[in-house]
């Protein structure tokens, strides 16, 4: 029945009938809450689960909400998830095609924004997906750090980011976002946010495979070595997560402007030092950019 109600926008001609990725049983909880139509701010303020703010918050959207999208392009969206910015792109362009590994997701995605109808999702391996058409703007949000989970070649993030090019139409952009992983909420404690262990990002992944982020430098070379060009940096904060701001390379923070950096919803964390206060120097001596939490980029075929 639940297949029944989004067959006009899930694709499942790709799927392999397992769901490799999820956050378990609240994905189903989150499902209800749309089926029902329940009120969402009234439920993020009622309950503390961390999925739960993840994939509801409206903030989410905060990340590229302010972009101006031609309103005639089209977007593919690698990874979409729940839908949580999926219709924030319904709203901004005239397609929008998601591609995301679970089911269960996606059928969160339909449910969720079910009143637009400019938005299809193909269930599936990134990998495994054949797409013969090409779009204005292509998304990695919070992707790219698992391509050596899905992709397999020597160097996956390389390659990960060779093919995604193939799909952007001439002087179509990538869009990407990801923790750096020299953020200065991790030399103050916080947890690695996708091993969950101290400094393994600082410690460049040594006891780690399959999951990574980069520094500034590090990420602007991947992107040369894939072929892209006239990348943008913008920088959300605290994270591209759930942000509140996104400062422009033309317009970075001054000392002051930082503040409550160090919140921590997803699990508990250490602070050895004062967030705030170290960005107010790295602001002064304009370092804020390689100790910026996230990167949000814009890369040109």
């Amino acid at each position: 029945m639940e297949v029944a109600m989004s067959k006009e926008v899930l694709n499942l001609t790709y799927y392999k009938g397992e769901d490799l990725y999820s956050d378990g049983e609240v994905e189903d909880k989150i499902l209800e809450i749309f089926k029902n139509k329940e009120d969402i701010q009234k439920r993020l303020m009622q309950d503390d689960d961390w999925a739960i703010l993840y994939h509801l918050s409206p903030i989410r959207q905060n990340i590229l909400e302010w972009y101006d999208f031609d309103k005639n392009a089209s977007i593919l969206e690698i990874g979409s998830g729940c839908g949580a910015i999926s219709g924030l792109f319904c709203e901004k362009v005239k397609r929008v095609v998601g591609i995301e590994l679970s089911k269960r997701r996606s059928m969160i995605n339909a449910e969720r924004n079910k009143q637009y109808d400019n938005l299809e999702i193909m269930v599936g391996n990134f990998e495994d997906i054949e797409l013969t058409e090409t779009f204005d703007y292509v998304t990695l949000i919070g992707v790219l750090e698992y391509a050596d989970s899905y992709i397999s070649a020597d160097k996956p993030y390389e390659e990960m980011l060779r093919r995604v090019k193939k799909f952007l139409k001439p002087n179509g952009k990538l869009i990407i976002a990801i923790e750096n992983k020299f953020g200065l909420k991790y030399f103050a404690g916080a947890m690695e946010d996708h091993t969950g262990n101290l400094f393994d990002g600082i410690e460049n992944y040594k006891n780690v495979s399959s999951v990574r982020t980069f520094s500034k430098n590090e990420i602007e070379e991947l992107l040369c070595s894939a072929g892209y060009q006239g990348n943008e940096f913008y920088y959300p904060v605290p994270d591209y997560k759930l942000p509140n701001a996104v400062y422009a390379q033309e317009y970075l923070p001054k000392s002051g402007d930082l503040r409550n950096m160090s919140v921590a919803y997803d699990r508990a964390r250490f602070k050895l030092f004062d967030e705030d206060i170290v960005y107010d120097q790295l602001c002064k001596d304009h370092k804020f950019e390689y100790f910026s939490n996230s990167f949000l980029i814009f890369a040109k075929a």
